[in-house]
């Protein structure tokens, strides 16, 4: 069985071209620039293999920036800006403050020791950027506009490796997105699960309130009562709440299927409508069985996955609601 290939973070590969860079400036006083390649991996992240390019010099003019309006990292004697492709945080509730380059913390952190080792050699003001080569392209197929880093991608890591086809990137960015919409003052964060949910929400929400989950049910709920927020509303289609109305706390095929036995019987003492479980493939045959009842059943999953939620999280108030 072969091994899935690690790689490094964004946060990694910025403070090692940063490191570079502010050593060979150091070395010459010269404008200095080094570029490293993101290391291919078999994560899913649409950075991967993307082109980090860290800038160091004592002249500001020599900088290619994000033209964004920003602040700077003071670090020591060095100003560090959001070079092209690298995003700026125009909205609270992200780790990096508003105004300033999307950098998170450890990565910040990574490029402050790598300014440590040649401190002692800097005798004045000096300044840099990161940037991502295409970084505002790549960063539309990203949540970055949503949650308010424009014109470029972030630069993320916690750990320094990204895990090969991990939950992590998703996982973060459903925190992200949540941070938003509890910094915001909004009361609801509308949860969804699939295209139709995500366009049934698009047209009864405002967009920022809305967050796609995959299929992180149980565990996009626990982001949202960490947040502080205590409504949340559950948009799927009727499949995944017959999921979730069962326990399911991640409605992905791998975590297992619809037990259609009980479901079945559930519907016979429901509504007294016999119906042979081995007959069925799909909830949607299933509907073709109930009639008149469809409408009933489909308020039925609603009322009892919403129990289910709740018992999983007593503090929120969680809703569930089933595209038809």
């Amino acid at each position: 069985m072969s091994t899935l290939r690690r790689g490094y973070t964004t946060g990694v590969s910025a403070a090692l071209a940063f490191g570079r860079a502010l050593e060979a400036w150091c070395v010459s006083g010269a404008c200095a620039w080094t570029m490293t390649d993101k290391m291919d991996n078999d994560d899913l992240d649409v950075t991967k293999g993307c082109t980090i390019v860290a800038t160091v010099s004592d002249r500001l003019a020599d900088l290619v920036r994000n033209p964004r309006e920003h602040t700077p990292y003071t670090i020591g004697k060095l100003r560090l800006y959001a070079g092209e492709g690298v995003g700026i945080v125009t909205r609270a509730g992200l780790k990096p403050p508003v105004g300033y380059p999307a950098i998170n913390p450890k990565p910040l952190e990574a490029i402050k020791a790598q300014y440590a080792r040649f401190a002692d050699r800097i005798d004045r003001e000096i300044y840099a950027t990161i940037g991502i080569e295409d970084g505002e392209a790549i960063a539309r197929q990203t949540a970055n506009a949503k949650v308010g880093v424009l014109g470029g991608l972030s630069i993320l890591g916690t750990t320094g490796w990204v895990k090969p086809v991990s939950s992590d990137a998703y996982l973060d960015s459903i925190r992200a997105e949540v941070a938003v919409i509890a910094a915001g003052g909004i009361e609801t964060a509308v949860l969804t699960l699939g295209n139709a949910s995500l366009a049934y929400a698009q047209r009864q929400y405002d967009a920022v309130q809305i967050v796609e989950v995959g299929n992180f049910v149980h565990e996009a709920l626990s982001v949202v009562q960490a947040s502080g927020l205590r409504q949340a509303v559950f948009v799927c289609g009727i499949g995944k709440g017959v999921k979730v109305m069962q326990g399911y706390r991640n409605t992905h095929n791998r975590f297992g299927s619809i037990d259609f036995t009980a479901l079945c019987e559930s519907i016979e003492a429901q509504w007294g409508i016999p119906i042979d479980p081995e007959s069925l493939r799909t909830v949607k045959g299933l509907l073709k069985e109930l009639g008149t009842y469809e409408e009933a059943f489909y308020r039925w999953v609603e009322s009892q996955a919403t129990e289910v939620m709740r018992g999983w999280y007593p503090d929120l108030e969680v809703t569930t609601h089933i595209v038809r």
